[in-house]
């Protein structure tokens, strides 16, 4: 079984990433800066992705975009996922993803024994800067669907998708994370999550983050356990895995996107994955 989950990923990923490298010509990406009036106009630069045909096509009121918040790892640059907002907004999507950390910001401190090692300013300031990005970009293209939004997030950037998604839950479509190590998922099943897990000593994944098999089942979490390190989930990982993830990727917004296929968090849903072994070139990096 698990053979023929393999190839049937990477056959998913050859089809999706030939999909991607076709359209990728066709998407803008461009960086705009928003001021937080609420934060002393703090800086929210973001990066955003989106196709021309379907930018203008929204731009003409034909169309009402579906909007994708993209949030990068701790250390680490809004810009290093084109690999994942390309898959997005290849598919229609406007694709925003927030600076959430700044030179100017103090360093994050981990504490153990505190609520998500210490973490919680960290994730709030997550949560403020997409809600920033969203507001303002209502200005800049009105004709998107900023009222239920897919947050995704490596890393740091998927602990703040998960803190966003439990608090303002009405807010979201779905959820994928990749390797997010604090914050607990909801198990209430009001929107799906797909989860990439590394296999990565370096980087350990809290006890209780991710629910058992069974709840993952019955709230329509979607796990797929991988070979990859944790830094391998990026634009410098080796093409292996991003191509894996790409598939992977692909096939679940190809699910989870049609209006004619609600959610299943029926018995008969898979939800834990592993696409196999891959041969793999990275190094982890704090």
């Amino acid at each position: 079984m698990k053979r023929g989950i393999a190839v049937l990923v990477s056959v998913g990923a050859l089809f999706a990433v030939a999909y991607v490298t076709a359209s990728k010509w066709a998407i803008r990406h461009e960086t705009v800066t928003f001021h937080d009036a609420s934060r002393d106009n703090r800086p929210v630069p973001v990066h955003v992705a989106i196709r021309w045909d379907k930018e203008m096509q929204a731009n003409a009121g034909m169309i009402k975009l579906p909007v994708a918040v993209l949030n990068h790892g701790n250390t680490v640059k809004n810009t290093e996922y084109s690999f994942l907002a390309n898959v997005f907004a290849a598919r229609g999507y406007l694709v925003l993803s927030p600076q959430h950390d700044l030179p100017t910001d103090p360093p994050m401190v981990t504490k153990p024994g505190e609520l998500y090692v210490g973490r919680l300013p960290q994730l709030l300031r997550g949560v403020a800067n997409i809600h920033c990005a969203i507001r303002e970009m209502k200005q800049v293209q009105p004709n998107a669907d900023y009222k239920r939004v897919t947050l995704v997030g490596h890393s740091m950037g998927g602990d703040i998708s998960v803190y966003f998604a439990k608090q303002y839950p009405d807010e979201i479509k779905k959820v994928v994370t990749l390797d997010n190590l604090r914050v607990p998922f909801t198990s209430n099943g009001r929107f799906k999550i797909l989860s990439f897990r590394s296999n990565d000593p370096q980087f350990k994944t809290d006890a209780g983050v991710i629910p058992c098999d069974h709840d993952c089942e019955k709230a329509g979490i979607t796990v797929v356990k991988t070979d990859f390190q944790h830094n391998d989930m990026r634009d410098t990982g080796p093409e292996e895995a991003k191509a894996s993830i790409q598939g992977m990727l692909d096939k679940f917004l190809s699910d989870t996107d049609s209006e004619l296929a609600p959610a299943d968090t029926g018995t008969n849903a898979p939800k834990v994955l592993e696409p196999g072994p891959v041969s793999l070139m990275g190094q982890a990096k704090s």
